[in-house]
């Protein structure tokens, strides 16, 4: 990107910046720090080539000053392993903290271990997508996004989808009163969820016997109540699916790659089509 754009600053749509790497052309390509200014930018910015050298740079960029960003796709240069187990990475996108409004975030080869604070902050947010980021373990409550209508999970390291993930895990602990029932609903928007290559991921579990229970003394747990397509791809290890899941409204379900899946779901009298378990995208 040319050095000096940060004096275009009625510039409306910017759709990439590419941060400069270094080398011969380091003193005449502008930074991230450039974007301060240029708080008019609307629409879809995807900035490419992050890198732990722009952590100082992330934070005068300002990116949550520019309200009409509504797309939002950040992609971190490759190489997980020479970044000491993504501490710079996880440094560098707490710098890079969108507008409240943002509806679209793409995270990409990102190298930390967990996701920024200022995530759950987003609640307008309509699409979240996380791909290829390698040392990532754990993922955010993300059932308490209220407008999330699309999720897609690439590459990651995860182990297990629980009360954590969905969102809920501090309702199942906290204490009810007698006669008082609390009602809660995670991903109470999610129409669409992509699972591909988390090769890691054995169990999805841990809050199935709760949902949709209601006494005197305990609370009404809805999950996912308006998903209408489920993908999962490429896990080999996941032994099952929730109860949430195949009580859910599903339109359209493929599962392909997920051989312990095949196993259990084959064998029982309420077996999934086999089109199900073998049918790609």
């Amino acid at each position: 990107m040319p050095k000096g754009i940060e004096r275009l600053t009625c510039l409306r749509t910017l759709d990439c910046f590419i941060v400069c790497g270094g080398g011969e052309n380091e003193s005449k390509a502008a930074n991230l720090r450039e974007l301060k200014n240029l708080d008019h930018i609307g629409g879809n910015l995807v900035i490419k080539n992050l890198q732990e050298g722009d952590i100082e740079d992330a934070v005068e960029a300002q990116l949550k000053n520019k309200k009409r960003l509504l797309c939002l796709e950040l992609n971190f240069c490759k190489g997980v392993e020479n970044r000491l187990g993504g501490i710079e990475d996880g440094i560098l996108i707490e710098g890079l903290q969108p507008p409240s409004d943002l509806e679209r975030l793409a995270i990409w080869m990102y190298g930390g271990i967990v996701l920024p604070n200022w995530m759950m902050a987003l609640t307008r947010l309509q699409e979240l997508e996380l791909s290829d980021c390698g040392n990532l373990e754990v993922l955010p409550p993300l059932g308490r996004l209220p407008n999330l209508e699309s999720l897609a999970l690439r590459f990651l390291q995860v182990r297990r989808l629980d009360a954590g993930f969905v969102g809920i895990e501090e309702v199942e602990n906290a204490n009810i009163n007698e006669g008082e029932i609390a009602r809660v609903t995670a991903f109470p928007k999610l129409k669409k969820l992509l699972i591909q290559y988390l090769s890691e991921l054995e169990e999805w579990d841990g809050i199935e016997r709760r949902v949709g229970e209601e006494d005197a003394t305990t609370t009404s747990i809805f999950i996912m109540p308006q998903l209408q397509r489920l993908t999962i791809l490429d896990c080999p290890l996941l032994r099952a699916l929730p109860d949430y899941v195949l009580a859910a409204p599903l339109q359209v379900l493929h599962i392909f790659g997920c051989p312990n899946l095949r196993k259990r779901y084959g064998k029982e009298e309420k077996a999934l089509p086999d089109y199900v378990l073998a049918t790609p995208l």
